[in-house]
């Protein structure tokens, strides 16, 4: 009973989080262009909101390693998120407030996640592996409740509410964040903090971060400008909406089977799949930008994409990274992801005009085949094989 009541409380926050995520990613975008910015202004404005991945989830990893208190960092940095919402609803919308806003937001945004990924990994014990995905998947839920609550919202008020959306989000998930108390079994506060180089000397820990960083990377034109490339096409808040939906399902449906896939192929056969089904979704992008229905099997490939990886991404961090590490670990995951997207964000939003989205979604395609040639360095095993070192952390 307390397993299944803790697992819910774990469920909820990742369902408030996310609905914030999706509530942000698909509409953002759409919200600095109402504001009167253009494109290679929201590719810097979306870099920003991502760059803070760069450095502040190893800010907040060594002070959650140091303090051993996760949950009071994602309560403070939940009310921040809310805070700097209500200022972006206030603050005039000039290109440097926005800026100053987005860096601040993203700077405590940073805390969350990752270090509520290391709460729940905690939490869940030696159950982890059989009962992650179903904790997690409420995450996604939370996000297709955004993505779709939310663009319908949009076809009734204007788009320039959205900050007030995002802000009544985040302080439902700053309340429910008091039901969770700091995990029993994560260490305390430790005055020594072991070292990482020597973790990250091993090649299954660097080969997959890299990975991760090139598919980020061609994750970039996607979380930067797909619903406004969706607009542009004609589609509407709805269609929008419904497509961001359709990819989160494919990923609950992946959280409940990946299962299947890691007993029956190795990480290095799986991450290989994750990178050429991803290179296919983004070039089906720009070859077909008009159709729904070719949007919308590229959509359900996400299971691959993040579902699949991001399950594969927590093996790698617990089953590599001590207890005393978890935190850094978290954040060198979302290091990674940050610097990836953002990097991409950047030349994404410079060459649009240039050579047009169509080819932007191609050329990200294209990108993934580079992570080929580094899964040599995940290991060619069954996971089932080496399931007993998941419980060494």
């Amino acid at each position: 009973m307390q397993a299944l009541n803790i697992s819910t409380r774990l469920g909820g926050f990742y369902f408030f989080y996310y609905a914030i995520v999706g509530t942000f990613l698909p509409f953002w975008s759409l919200y600095l262009e109402d504001q009167g910015f253009n494109y290679q202004e929201i590719g810097v404005l979306s870099s920003i909101a991502i760059l803070t991945r760069f450095f502040a989830p190893f800010i907040w990893g060594w002070i959650a390693d140091k303090s051993g208190k996760r949950m009071l960092l994602v309560r403070i940095a939940t009310w921040m998120e809310a805070s700097i919402w209500l200022l972006i609803f206030i603050v005039p919308n000039s290109f440097q407030s926005v800026a100053l806003l987005m860096l601040i937001f993203s700077f405590f945004q940073n805390a969350i996640l990752a270090q509520f990924e290391g709460v729940t990994l905690f939490w869940l014990g030696e159950k982890r592996a059989e009962l992650y995905g179903k904790v997690r998947k409420w995450g996604s839920i939370g996000f297709i409740v955004g993505v779709f609550g939310i663009g319908a919202i949009l076809e009734i008020i204007p788009i320039s509410m959205l900050p007030m959306l995002l802000l009544s989000i985040s302080l439902l998930a700053f309340l429910w964040s008091f039901s969770i108390q700091e995990p029993s079994s994560a260490p305390i506060a430790q005055k020594q903090l072991e070292p990482l180089l020597p973790i990250l000397k091993r090649p299954v820990v660097y080969s997959f971060f890299i990975i991760e960083l090139i598919l980020l990377f061609s994750h970039a034109p996607f979380y930067s400008f797909y619903s406004n490339f969706l607009s542009q096409a004609g589609f509407s808040t709805s269609q929008i909406g419904l497509l961001w939906s359709v990819g989160v399902v494919a990923e609950i449906i992946m959280f409940a089977y990946a299962s299947l896939f890691l007993k029956r192929w190795s990480w290095r056969s799986l991450v290989a799949v994750c990178l050429i089904l991803t290179g296919l979704r983004w070039v089906i992008v720009g070859l077909f930008p008009s159709i729904f229905f070719a949007h919308f099997f590229a959509q359900s490939i996400h299971a691959f994409s993040f579902g699949l990886f991001h399950i594969i991404a927590m093996r790698v961090i617990f089953q590599n990274f001590s207890a005393g590490q978890q935190g850094r670990g978290q954040a060198l995951y979302s290091t990674m992801w940050g610097l990836g997207v953002a990097l991409g964000s950047i030349l994404a939003g410079h060459y649009w005009d240039i050579v047009s989205g169509e080819w932007i979604f191609i050329f990200a395609g294209l990108s993934t085949l580079v992570g080929l040639c580094f899964i040599w360095g995940l290991p060619k095993q069954l996971e089932s094989q080496s399931m007993s070192s998941d419980t060494k952390a």
